[in-house]
């Protein structure tokens, strides 16, 4: 029984498996997106999203953080650099998967995996649209009604 295993093993040990990810963590810093299964997309999900967290704030501290997860210092600093600079104001989600079917010889399910502000096709239609919070979509159609209301009063005042 698998209680409580959140992790996927990936059918490698965990000396095999860290190294993996940490690999797989600095071509993706390194061209903003890769191709592989779904199943190591997932995984390097979950190992890169906290380390781009903490390369939104910029010390020493979370650089010796990140640096124990990847061990190649010129990814580093390009996390810290360009793809911190892009993440800044996200609260999350850095990246996304895009499954790509079966791979031909084995017929294992195929992903891309690549960072969400790195991708100017998906991104041009959002930038136009007006940016909003979930928490403020009440107090944004409270303040539209507001400045209607006040434009509608400036109207019949003239």
């Amino acid at each position: 029984m698998r209680h409580g295993k959140k992790i996927n093993h990936l059918g490698r040990k965990k000396g095999h498996r860290d190294s993996m990810l940490a690999n797989m963590a600095c071509s993706l810093i390194e061209h903003k997106r890769i191709n592989t299964t779904v199943a190591k997309a997932k995984a390097l999900k979950q190992f890169i999203e906290p380390l781009v967290t903490k390369a939104k704030t910029d010390d020493t501290h979370n650089r010796r953080i990140v640096f124990s997860y990847i061990k190649q210092k010129d990814a580093v600093t390009e996390l810290f650099r360009e793809v911190a600079q892009k993440v800044g104001d996200r609260p999350g989600g850095y990246t996304r998967i895009i499954k790509l079917g079966n791979r031909q010889g084995d017929n294992a399910d195929m992903a891309m995996i690549e960072f969400v502000d790195f991708n100017e096709i998906y991104n041009v239609a959002k930038k136009e649209a007006k940016k909003t919070t979930r928490r403020g979509k009440k107090k944004a159609v409270e303040a539209e009604t507001a400045t209607v209301e006040t434009s509608n009063e400036a109207e019949t005042n003239e």
